[in-house]
Order: structure tokens, then sequence, then C-alpha cells
């Protein structure tokens, strides 16, 4: 039988146990376990883990209790902006968005950038204007406004600091033996205005190689992108010969003096193995291998469970 996986991630940051309540964990754990199966779906019928990995992105994008798409962050003016990217490792072609707003999946846009634009990234009113070359389905402004981001939206702009720094990614394996990755993010809460995080950046907040794995970055962008965090993983298992976990470990720990934040990540490779780091107390993460039923955590010590 052939070999093929999917994992994700829905954020990572440091939060009091306290500040999260039950409801919200059974949002997440459902959510990725949705997220999960969407991907599963593709794999499963021989897809290409390009498909997988917008598939459930796309699902977690539509889930307000995430901060991509429709529970996207609010920016300083409390305006829904949004980065995503996606890279296959099969080519290494990619497609990267940022500073965009109405579209209701920016993961797809980013895949039409790879798959049918003579650039690879694209920002602002210039995606927003090939979104709708493309017939990508657009959103009002409203249908990207929910009690929770306004909510956190008025305590950040209270506090005068950007904050909530969740993304959504994930990578996959397919049949054929083929990698990808993408990533998708509202970005921070009360960010300035053209901001853009890591999740646009091929080898910040995304990467994949069939070489060695797919990365899909979560946590402070700013930091992610000066540590170059998902090359880094790729660098330490191609020229260092780590194995995937320990390449994922040293990543996520890379010159600490420096960079300090939040930091974590999950990778997958042409095995099937999968790894997951971070440097926080909560990331919302799961997986599947070879189509077994999907499995979640959210806390740093928490095992893997069904929903």
């Amino acid at each position: 039988m052939k070999k093929y996986a999917i994992a994700i991630h829905a954020g990572a940051e440091t939060v009091a146990r306290g500040d999260v309540n039950k409801e919200q964990e059974q949002q997440y754990r459902q959510g990725l376990q949705e997220a999960l199966k969407a991907g599963n779906a593709v794999l499963e019928k021989g897809g290409s883990a390009l498909n997988a990995v917008t598939a459930a992105i796309e699902q977690m994008e539509n889930n307000p209790f995430f901060n991509a798409g429709r529970g996207g962050n609010l920016d300083m003016h409390g305006v829904s902006t949004f980065d995503a990217a996606i890279m296959d490792g099969k080519d290494l072609r990619s497609g990267s968005v940022g500073n965009v707003r109405y579209v209701k999946n920016p993961v797809k846009l980013a895949k039409e950038v790879l798959e049918t634009c003579k650039h690879t990234f694209l920002v602002g009113s210039g995606a927003e204007e090939f979104a709708l070359t493309k017939g990508l389905e657009l959103k009002e402004p409203a249908y990207f406004l929910t009690e929770k981001n306004l909510k956190d939206w008025k305590q950040s702009i209270d506090d005068n600091y950007p904050k909530g720094h969740d993304t959504v990614g994930a990578v996959a394996l397919d049949q054929d033996g083929n990698l990808a990755a993408a990533t998708s993010t509202g970005g921070l809460e009360g960010q300035l205005n053209g901001r853009i995080s890591d999740s646009p950046v091929i080898g910040g907040g995304t990467y994949a190689n069939n070489q060695t794995c797919a990365v899909s970055c979560t946590g402070e962008g700013e930091v992610i992108m000066r540590g170059a965090i998902a090359h880094e993983v790729y660098a330490l298992v191609k020229y260092a010969g780590e194995d995937l976990q320990t390449a994922s470990d040293k990543a996520v720990r890379m010159h600490e003096k420096f960079l300090k934040g939040d930091i974590g990540l999950v990778a997958v490779n042409q095995q099937g193995e999968v790894a997951f780091a971070f440097n926080t107390n909560m990331m919302k993460r799961g997986y599947s291998v070879g189509g077994d039923t999907p499995v979640v955590s959210l806390w740093d010590k928490e095992r893997f469970s069904e929903a």
C-alpha cells in the first residue's frame, strides 16, 4: 500500500489554561478533525498533496474559531487582511498572497498564483484583481467579522499592543510520493496597516521540497521570518543529516538569544513521518497517516486522541 499522510496546525501560543474554556477546546478539536478529514478525502482517492493541503486549510479558513479567513484577526483599523502561501515539493513551484481583503479562501488564491500566474507573490489590490480574474469567491467585510475577533480587537486597541498570532497550516504526502505545504493567517490582532506575516514568505513560514520535507510554521511572524524557520528544518535534514523530529526541535530553538517569541511548526517527509515542534504551552494540531482516524491535540503535554 502506498504511503500518504497529512498533518495540520491551527496556531501556537502561550496562554493560560483558564483562558480557554471547554466549549472553545471542543470547537478547536472539532475544527481540526474536519480539516484533517477534508485533506484525507483527497489523499485516499490518490489526489495530490497540493490539493490535500488546500482542502484542509479551506476548512479552517471557513471556521470562525481559527485565525484565517472568516475568523481572521482585525488590524489597527478593525479591518480583516489575509496572507497565505502554498508550495509544491515536486518542482518547487509556490504561490503567495499578502494583505488581501474580501477573498473568502486566501489559500485558494495562493494556489491560483502557483498554478496560473507568471509571478509568485501578489499583494493588496493587485492580488484581489487577480482573484477576480480567476472567479474566486469574494465576501463583503461583514462576513469576516465575528463576535470573537471584534472582542479581541477591542482588547488589543485598549492594550495598545498587537497580539493573537494564531495561524493555520497543513503539510501532506500523497500516494505519488510528493510533498506540499500551505499556510494561511489573519495576522496579528491590531497590527499596523500593511504588515505582512511570515506565512506567505517561502522559507520563512512555508516550505516544501520532495528531497527532504514539507513545513508550515505558526507563531510570531517577525521571529519566524528572521530565522527562516521552515527552511531551517529543510537544511538540518538535508545538510546535517538530522531526522525530521530532531531538525524540527532544533529549528524552533535556534538562536533563542535573538529570536525571542512563540514558534511552532508541523512537518512531514516522504516516509510519512510527521513532526511537531513548538516552544509554547499550546499548539492546536493533528495528523493522520495512511488514512487512519485523525487524532488531535491542543496542550504541550497532551497525548493525541480522537476528538
